[in-house]
């Protein structure tokens, strides 16, 4: 996907983010934009690895960078939370100006919106990382992925990991379900 497509829904995401009650912290953008693009499948084709917190991309993290440069976006100081981010008027406009790629996925973004706007940082973790891990491993048991988890985790037990993937797996049916 092209740069100035890849913004407007990343635009787009935070809009919808926004109406579903989230501060959009850089940590929930990463994570939404992770299920996005590796749960659903919208190509918006950033790389990812697994690091501190989860799947994160450093190249999100540059382009979100670059749109807070082109003023696109703004943040929001947060005390203590740190800052969020919000779409500026001229990134609405960017975002009128591609209606075709803002409705393209528009379906998908609110989806993913709705779904992980109002998580915590810790829970997002849990979720993406299971992802990430279940996208890794194939098909492989629960028990054998929720392990995995574990060892580069020790933080989430394993019992926690596979409720984790098992959520994934439910939103992964839930999503297809209702894109029928």
């Amino acid at each position: 996907m092209e740069g100035t497509k890849r913004q407007v829904v990343i635009l787009s995401l935070i809009e919808s983010m926004k109406n579903c009650g989230s501060w959009c912290g850089e940590t929930h953008i990463q994570k939404s934009l992770y299920f996005l693009q590796t749960m659903i499948e919208v190509p918006t084709e950033f790389d990812y690895i697994l690091y501190k917190h989860g799947p994160f991309s450093f190249e999100l993290r540059d382009s979100l960078g670059e749109m807070r440069g082109n003023m696109l976006v703004d943040l929001n100081s947060r005390f203590p939370y740190g800052p969020s981010y919000r779409s500026t008027e001229t990134g609405k406009a960017l975002v009128e100006r591609y209606p075709k790629t803002a409705a393209m996925y528009q379906k998908e973004i609110d989806f993913i919106a709705q779904h992980f706007s109002n998580l915590g940082v810790a829970e997002l973790e849990r979720l993406a990382t299971a992802l990430f891990i279940t996208k890794e491993a194939g098909k492989v048991s629960i028990e054998e992925r929720a392990k995995r988890i574990n060892e580069i985790k020790p933080h989430i037990s394993v019992d926690v990991a596979a409720a984790a993937i098992q959520e994934v797996e439910k939103l992964v049916k839930e999503f297809y379900a209702t894109s029928a």
